[in-house]
Parts: C-alpha cells; structure tokens; sequence
C-alpha cells in the first residue's frame, strides 16, 4: 500500500472560506470591546443614581452594591463561557435554552426578544439622536421629527454596515468602546486626583461612608435591581460565539478581562462623582456627569455630552450586531422564516437578519409610544437569564461528556438561578401592576404561533415564491449545515 496523501492546512483553509457559512472573525479584543461596549451606554454618564437613592444616600452601601452587582454579573458570564465554549453557536441564551431545555422555552425566548431587543435598540437611537441635535437647539428642544429621522438614519447606517462586513462592525466597536473608556477615564482620574489632594469634605464622606441611615432588604433589594441593571450587556458575547477565532480560549479570557474591567470603572467613576458632589446633588442631578465637569473641567465641559453621544452609538452598535445572530440562529432551528438565515453570497454576513431585526426596531421609532410598553419586560431578562444558568445544570447531567474547554464551579449557576428567579418575582410582588399581566400573556401569545407553524409544521407554497424573490434580490444563499447541527 502507497502512503497516505499529507494534508495541506492551507488547503483545509481555503475549503472552509468557500463554505458559506458565518466567518470566524472575532478576536479576543473584538470581544472585550463588544462586551465593554454593550455594558457601557449611557446610565453611568447621566443617571447613576438608582442605587445611591435606594441605599438612602449611604455611600458605603451604594458601593458596596456597585461591587456586588458586579461580582453577581461575572458569575453569569462564567456560565455563559462554558456554554459558549462547549456550544459555540450563533443565537446566545436562545441557543442554550433549545439544547438545554427544549424547543418551546427556546421558542417563547425569541418571540419575545423580537419585541423587546429591537424596541431597546430604537430607545437607544432617539436618545443618540437627542444628545446629537441638542446642542445645536440651545435651550430650545429639537423637534421630535428631526430626531426621529435621525434616529432611522443612525439605525439604517449600522444596520447596513453589520450586513454588509463583521471585520468592519468590529473595528467600530473597537473605535467607540476606546473613546467612551478614555471618557471614562477623564472622570475616574478627575476623581481620584482631587480626593489625593486631601479634600477635607471628601475624604470625610468616605470615612464614614457607612454612617448615614441604612437601608432596609426592600430597598437593598431594589438599589441591587437597580445595580444589576447598569451591568445589563455582559452576555453579548455568546450572540457571537459561532465567528469567534478560538473560542474555547477566548470567550472565558475575553469574559475575565471584560467585565472586572467594567466593575473597576464603575467604582472609579463613582467614587469620582462622590469626590466632586454631595449624595444629595448627584440623585437630584439630571445629567451627574455634566455637573461633575462643570465643576472640575467647564473649560471642556461638553466633552461629556459628546462621551454620552458616542457611548450610546457603541451600545446601539453592539446591540444591532447580537440582535442579527439572534435572528439567524431562530431562523435555522425553524423558528423564524428560512430566508432570515441566509447569507450574503459576496460577504458570508447575515444580511437578511440584519435587515429584519432594524425594520422591526424602525416600526418603534415612528410611533416611539410603543417604547414605553417594553418597560414591563424587564423582568422577561432575568427570566431568560435563569432559564439559560438551568440549561448549564441541566446539560451538566445529561451531557457529560459534552467537550468543555472552560468549566464553571457548578454551585455558581445554582446561585445565577435563584438569583434570576427572585429579580423576576420581585418587582412583581412589590409594585403589581396590570401591564406586568400583560407582558405575561404576550409571552404565552407564543404558543399561538408554535403549535400549528413549529408543532404542527404548517407550511404555505406561496411563502417559498416570496423566499425564491427575495433571495435573488438580496442575493443570499442557504448557510452549509448549522453549526449547531454538526454537534448534535
């Protein structure tokens, strides 16, 4: 017998470019920033007062649960990176919830993410919009017609250039998360120099930082929900695990150095805030950051509008890229329609989902009034949240010898579970209110659609004539076989 033929891997390289399927390539520094920049928008520049005003302005607690809401954050992205590293799919929470717990659960999630996602990323546009046209209005308002075709037009510009190139989406984001961080920087250091100068009223705050009156469990409970919140965007990376460039390494080391990188600014920039002003001035402030420059730095005080502009279009960018590989990811496992998860045959990116996520987000910037009923879904986040940390358990023992490059310690996604549980019933018990019924019956709304079009699999021939069209018009193609699919 004749030897074998040697393998060329730049052979092996070149058939895997030909496939059409979604490209690997995410680094690791994409990922940080990408993490980075859909945790950081605009809350900590405007309005970080939630926790501080539920701590009853004590500012060893109000840190104390800027700390903690952080540590609870990374124990979810630690589950969320052995998730994406033993299942590097597209889709985030929705893949993991199909593998881990069943297609309706997975179902209900997209159902409501196509409602909710693209109604955070239409607020995001108008308040970008809002922060871009005002100074050129003074004190006078800028009118709502020209945000709102400013607002298309920032959601159009990224929708389009996610479609079109991922290499280019990431170098944006790269961009705008390094101009928001230095931001942040100006304030943190602002902050940290003046309270090394000895300011006697500061450093008198911080050493009896736990003086004031301390808050009961509700109100700790709340200031946490509060906390939490601000965090919200640490799992965006699992959206993006399939075109991630080894992922096994790069998705737990891009998790660790992201999110501790966040916690520690939040901290700075509120101890900087803390340094400048009064507990009283910051919760009663209508922009904290713009106070604070008109007190350390009025010479350049509008950079911080600025900062607050490019933080919103960095978050806006990644919550556009993620809300694509959602769509396809739901599309491939047939619970969105086929034409959604193919791909551009020029550039290998999910054009048609791209184009599906922005016309929905654009439907909510019209009428913006339909932004306000998304407020009632927060808790369907956590919900998500908790179900996806239960997948992790679930697979655990039902797949063990599922390949898991990166391992969380198995009480973590117990605790992420509890966790999650307690932030959806709380609002709910504390605050009742009908639309809370509302959002819950939209979510069951679900099962309308599942059983005859998923269940049932009813199917219409004239849906594949409108598929045939538009395919050629956007010249799109099939993806070669899920990446999903192969590991099943």
């Amino acid at each position: 017998m004749g030897k074998g033929k040697s393998i060329d891997p730049r052979d092996v390289k070149r058939k895997e470019n030909a496939k059409m399927q979604l490209k690997r390539n995410i680094g690791y520094f994409d990922g940080v920033s990408f993490i980075i920049g859909s945790i950081v928008g605009a809350g900590i520049f405007v309005s970080p007062t939630g926790v501080l005003k539920h701590s009853l302005l004590n500012v060893g607690v109000a840190l104390t649960i800027w700390t903690a809401s952080g540590l609870v954050s990374l124990m979810g992205s630690l589950c969320y990176a052995e998730l994406g590293t033993a299942l590097p799919f597209s889709g985030g929470e929705y893949s993991h919830i199909k593998r881990g717990l069943g297609s309706l659960p997975a179902f209900v999630f997209i159902w409501t993410s196509t409602f909710t996602k693209p109604a955070s990323n239409a607020a995001r546009a108008l308040l970008f919009a809002e922060y871009a046209t005002q100074p050129f209005y003074s004190i006078c308002p800028a009118p709502e017609a020209l945000k709102k075709c400013l607002a298309l037009a920032v959601l159009w510009s990224l929708g389009i250039l996610n479609g079109r190139s991922v290499k280019m989406s990431a170098w944006v984001q790269t961009v705008f998360t390094l101009l928001k961080m230095m931001a942040l920087s100006v304030i943190a250091v602002g902050g940290i120099v003046l309270l090394a100068g000895g300011r006697k009223e500061s450093l008198t705050r911080f050493e009896d930082a736990f003086s004031s009156e301390i808050p009961n469990a509700s109100q700790i409970a709340e200031a946490f929900f509060q906390g939490l919140y601000a965090y919200g965007g640490w799992w965006s990376l699992n959206y993006m695990a399939e075109e991630m460039k080894n992922p096994s390494r790069n998705i737990p080391l891009t998790v660790m150095t992201a999110v501790p990188a966040v916690i520690i600014f939040y901290l700075l920039v509120n101890i900087s805030y803390l340094t400048v002003l009064t507990p009283k001035e910051i919760v009663s402030s209508v922009a904290v950051a713009v106070t604070w420059a008109d007190r350390v730095i009025p010479s350049v005080a509008w950079i911080i509008p600025l900062s607050v502009a490019v933080s919103i279009f960095g978050a806006l960018n990644s919550s556009m890229f993620t809300l694509g590989r959602l769509s396809y990811a739901g599309s491939q496992s047939g619970h969105l329609p086929v034409l959604i998860s193919m791909l551009n045959v020029h550039t290998c990116t999910p054009a048609p989902a791209m184009i599906f996520s922005t016309t929905i987000a654009s439907i909510f910037i019209i009428p913006s009034d339909l932004i306000t009923l998304t407020n009632y879904f927060g808790f369907s986040a956590w919900l998500m949240i908790g179900l996806t940390c239960a997948s992790l358990i679930v697979l655990r023992y039902r797949e063990p010898h599922l390949p898991r490059p990166y391992k969380v310690f198995l009480p973590v996604p117990f605790v992420m579970v509890a966790m999650s549980f307690f932030l959806v019933l709380a609002p709910i018990v504390w605050s009742p209110n009908l639309q809370y019924v509302y959002a819950f019956l939209f979510m069951l709304g679900s099962l309308i659609v599942y059983l005859p079009f998923i269940h049932f699999k009813l199917h219409f021939a004239f849906f594949d004539k409108i598929t045939c069209h538009l395919q050629l018009l956007l010249e799109v193609s099939p993806a070669d076989g899920s990446a999903e699919s192969k590991c099943e």
